[in-house]
């Protein structure tokens, strides 16, 4: 079994992780291949540095933190708002963008406020991965496009769920359950990469070494 530390403090985001990990596996018959644990199982109850100015970059910076600091094979991803009218903001600044409380109601409020007035809705999710595996790096990309509404509506997810509404969709995603969400969201389709890849280069060549024994 291949056991990967998923590098976030957040639950909400490790329980959307290890359903469509699981959910994934199942699907080919490989439900005990991939075990996810979270920060604390592996040891670490600190803050994840996130210094960086780009999503890859912050993506990599957690990963390897976890990785060179506890020793254990890691992913961390790193999310992105990107609107249109406002230049691409939040971006990567998204969690923090109204203040280093990362609070999302705040953070909401002001997207709202500078979207005032503005008929260009458009905005994307973009969310990269960086699995390390052996001190190897591998990245992986997952883009959603959508637009903001007026005022936000649902309260599953977390985040600005409640004000994103998906292309060909009339929920938003904090109006989805989570099963829904995981079809189509920006995480989902990197996470779905990402195990393809597992399948592909780490999982099949680890199970094809334990039958040729």
């Amino acid at each position: 079994m291949l056991t990967l530390v998923f590098a976030t403090n957040n639950n909400f985001k490790v329980t959307e992780v290890r359903n469509l990990i699981e959910a994934h596996l199942n699907r080919k018959g490989l439900s005990a291949a991939i075990e996810i644990i979270g920060l604390a199982d592996a040891g670490c109850h600190e803050e994840l540095p996130e210094t960086s100015d780009t999503l890859e970059d912050n993506a990599s910076q957690k990963a390897f933190f976890v990785y060179r600091n506890f020793s254990k094979n890691c992913f961390a991803d790193d999310t992105g708002l990107e609107i249109e009218a406002l230049n691409g903001r939040p971006g990567v600044l998204s969690a923090r963008y109204a203040g280093e409380d990362k609070n999302f109601e705040n953070n909401i409020r002001k997207v709202l406020q500078e979207l005032h007035d503005i008929p260009d809705r458009r905005a994307r999710f973009r969310t990269v991965i960086s699995l390390v595996i052996d001190e190897k790096e591998t990245r992986f990309e997952g883009i959603v496009n959508g637009r903001i509404i007026t005022s936000p509506r649902g309260s599953m997810g977390f985040g600005y769920d409640p004000v994103f509404l998906p292309d060909g969709y009339d929920k938003t995603f904090a109006e989805m359950t989570l099963e829904e969400k995981n079809k189509i969201s920006h995480r989902a389709m990197a996470i779905r990469k990402m195990i393809e890849y597992l399948n592909e280069n780490i999982v099949g060549s680890r199970q094809s070494a334990v039958s040729s024994l």
